[in-house]
């Protein structure tokens, strides 16, 4: 296993920690399904995300990724997902809270990409067909109703922190490695190991 995989394998471990030590039914369900989100996700499984007892019915995205963007409703929702699907990506050195309202995560956003991905991101490197591990810190706002169900999200990076290195060809994995290991974990999930 590589250090990029052991990440993904790691990625959720703060939300299990806080679920450690909350009590509060909506609290927890909150971070419940956050952290199924994250791994329906990562295993491409975007339908699962917007079913109705996962999203409600008519979700605001709010992603200041380049670009401030706004996604309304399911359709657009699935679109961005599907179109995230190119990519590796996981969070890291997470700072979560959680509350009534919903949750906010403080964290380390990393892509393993190709270049030319990074060009359409607006960062620009000499080798197109490199891979390139590229970091930056943000804060995800994430709303949930009073059933603990996603009412969007607000996504906003600190482009003063990105960080983009080169990868050695043998460390690379792709995005159906990716999708492997978080399915592995959401049968974990699922069958309550």
């Amino acid at each position: 296993m590589n250090r990029f995989e052991e990440q993904i394998y790691r990625c959720m471990e703060p939300v299990a920690e806080l679920l450690e030590v909350t009590r509060d039914p909506h609290h927890r369900a909150i971070l419940e399904n956050y952290r199924l989100h994250v791994h329906l996700e990562g295993s491409g499984q975007y339908e699962r995300i917007v079913a109705p007892d996962m999203m409600v019915e008519d979700p605001v995205y709010r992603i200041n990724w380049g670009e401030p963007t706004v996604i309304r409703g399911r359709e657009g929702v699935l679109d961005f997902y599907r179109s995230a699907g190119r990519y590796v990506m996981w969070n890291s050195e997470d700072r979560i809270a959680v509350a009534d309202w919903g949750l906010c995560d403080e964290l380390t956003f990393n892509f393993l990409v190709t270049g030319e991905i990074l060009g359409e991101f607006g960062v620009e490197v000499d080798d197109k067909e490199a891979y390139y591990h590229f970091k930056t810190r943000q804060a995800f706002v994430w709303p949930y109703d009073e059933r603990a169900r996603l009412i969007g999200e607000h996504l906003y990076v600190d482009e003063t922190s990105a960080v983009v290195t080169r990868v050695d060809e043998s460390e690379v994995i792709t995005p159906e490695r990716a999708a492997e290991i978080h399915g592995e974990l959401l049968e974990r999930l699922e069958g309550g190991r």
